[in-house]
């Protein structure tokens, strides 16, 4: 198997703020008007996007919530645990993986609006995913997490905040 600074050279993969790293692959040269958009959105946005993204043993994605849905593919490594808390506050976890036998699936779907996070699963040394977003990905909307504002509202769930926050 190759190693994680393998995939991050050849992919030429860089830092990504919510941490691990990441090269853009896919934006749509067709875009869809903001009239034709949800509310929730600031303008036009682009029909999709994907990347590839890498999270080492060592790393993890902070809480952080997007306004389109996020799906998310397996490519290689390690098994990949995604939290997400729905839109009732439950935490949800998903395994991205190779293994259907232990419960691992190769693709699952983020819902837009929920704060999720990653982290590579116990043993893992890293996972090479890929994301796909539409409307496409837009950085203004993208939200990251605040520790204290996240446990005040879950409290129930401070021990993964606290794991997948920042500040």
């Amino acid at each position: 198997m190759n190693t994680a600074t393998y995939w991050v050279e050849k992919l030429q993969l860089r830092k990504h703020p919510e941490g691990g790293f990441f090269a853009e692959t896919y934006r749509s040269e067709e875009s869809v008007p903001q009239a034709g958009l949800p509310a929730r959105f600031s303008g036009p946005r682009r029909f999709g996007t994907a990347i590839l993204y890498l999270l080492e043993e060592s790393d993890f994605s902070a809480f952080h919530k997007i306004k389109s849905d996020e799906i998310w593919h397996f490519y290689n490594g390690d098994p990949l645990n995604i939290f997400y808390f729905d839109t009732n506050g439950n935490l949800e976890k998903i395994v991205l993986g190779n293994n259907p036998g232990n419960g691992e699936v190769f693709q699952a779907v983020v819902p837009a609006g929920c704060w999720f996070g990653s982290i590579p699963a116990a043993g893992s040394k890293y996972a090479l995913v890929g994301c796909t977003v539409a409307p496409g990905f837009d950085f203004d909307d993208f939200e990251m997490a605040e520790r204290a504002v996240l446990s005040e509202k879950y409290p129930q769930h401070r021990e993964i905040i606290q794991t997948l926050t920042r500040s």
